[in-house]
């Protein structure tokens, strides 16, 4: 395991605590004090740092405190199948604008990434920043972290090596980082959510796919080419439906948002009355019916809820026997289907792995919630900042 730089450590610990005196970063650190303080130093004139007044004293001399120089900015960029979040946020990663609104990752690259650039522009004109630090995105596909692109993403069709890090640096003339957004909302969710203090952990967005984020050792798990954690495309059913990865009886094909919504219409033809009084109504049914139909005691709904935790359980199960994970956390627009299906998740994973590895395993739900992704993009735009520090 390599250890960071001294000065990538001293950032990320003021990122992630404030302000703090020379003398205890020399001891958090655990750097020579004229190590240290020429590290400091060198930051302060590069921009990243200032001082930020006197600490409370120690015994002697009062030492200075510093701070990550407040004009700091990082854009953080969520796309989803049928949204876009966009936050732009201080050194701290305390948000300072944000934009939140409905799109279609199906229109392409160039019509996304143009609304994105729009919505910074916007950020910019508002007064949210000079200019940026960095960049930070995920997309809801497989990607090449390597090299900033999508690669073969099944519901995103035109986004195929589309050179998303390239354009965004180009356009902001700053470094960008590109991931697949359940990557980083487990980064988000173990810099701010319940995973804060674990090392090792898996993060299930349930959504209009599903994916796992791999936090092992302290860091995400992308695999050799960045598609680790792809559990939506797990066989489950070999004569199930056709899943839009071309392959038949996935996870994703039997329970996700799509999946869910098309079940519901058949359950609302079945005489389901939460159901069918909600498709008269509207003509269409989507996953939040199914849970409000739950809530309401609709037997059909809390019914396909219970199926789809028991398939997802049953995954689950498998990858806490192989990378025995000291917790599970369950994200996402289907995580709003709340604690019937979690009851379900436990159940199979509790049933169907050694008590070894469940004794002491934790399966809850996410913290953040819709700001997991922002979040954790935010995070990897700071960490891409600081590397250029050196």
């Amino acid at each position: 395991m390599t250890i960071d730089p001294p000065y990538l450590r001293l950032l990320r610990l003021l990122r992630n605590e404030g302000a703090i005196s020379r003398a205890e970063l020399a001891d958090r650190l655990q750097l020579p004090r004229p190590r240290l303080l020429a590290e400091v130093e060198r930051l302060v004139a590069a921009g990243y740092l200032v001082e930020a007044g006197m600490a409370a004293s120690r015994g002697g001399r009062r030492s200075t405190l510093v701070e990550l120089h407040p004009r700091l900015r990082f854009a953080a960029v969520d796309l989803g199948a049928s949204s876009i979040d966009v936050e732009v946020t201080n050194g701290r990663l305390e948000p300072v604008a944000n934009y939140t609104e409905e799109a279609d990752i199906r229109s392409g690259p160039k019509v996304i990434l143009h609304r994105v650039n729009e919505l910074l522009a916007k950020a910019r004109v508002e007064g949210a920043y000079d200019r940026l630090d960095a960049i930070g995105i995920g997309v809801p596909g497989p990607v090449s972290f390597r090299d900033g692109v999508p690669v073969s993403p099944p519901i995103m069709p035109g986004w195929d090596r589309f050179g998303v890090r390239e354009l965004l640096t180009r356009e902001h003339g700053c470094p960008a980082v590109v991931d697949n957004d359940v990557n980083i909302m487990a980064v988000g969710e173990q810099h701010g959510g319940v995973a804060h203090s674990v090392q090792d952990f898996l993060f299930v967005k349930i959504g209009t796919g599903i994916g796992c984020g791999i936090y092992l050792n302290d860091d995400v798990y992308r695999g050799t080419d960045g598609c680790a954690g792809d559990i939506g495309h797990i066989q489950v059913d070999p004569h199930g439906p056709m899943c839009s990865c071309g392959n038949v009886g996935c996870l994703e094909a039997l329970f996700s948002g799509t999946a869910l919504a098309r079940d519901a219409m058949v359950a609302a033809r079945a005489g389901s009355p939460a159901l069918a009084d909600r498709l008269a109504a509207r003509g269409v049914l989507t996953a939040r019916d199914v849970a409000e139909g739950a809530t309401e005691g609709d037997v059909a709904c809390i019914k396909l809820i219970r199926e789809g935790g028991h398939r997802l359980g049953s995954v689950l199960a498998s990858l806490v026997s192989f990378a025995n994970p000291s917790m599970i956390v369950i994200g996402g627009g289907l995580a709003q289907l709340g604690h019937i299906l979690l009851a379900e998740i436990r159940s199979a994973v509790y049933r169907r792995s050694l008590p070894l590895a469940t004794g002491n395993l934790p399966i809850v739900l996410s913290e953040l919630g819709s700001r997991a992704g922002v979040t954790g993009a935010a995070v990897l735009a700071s960490d891409v900042a600081f590397e250029q520090a050196s």
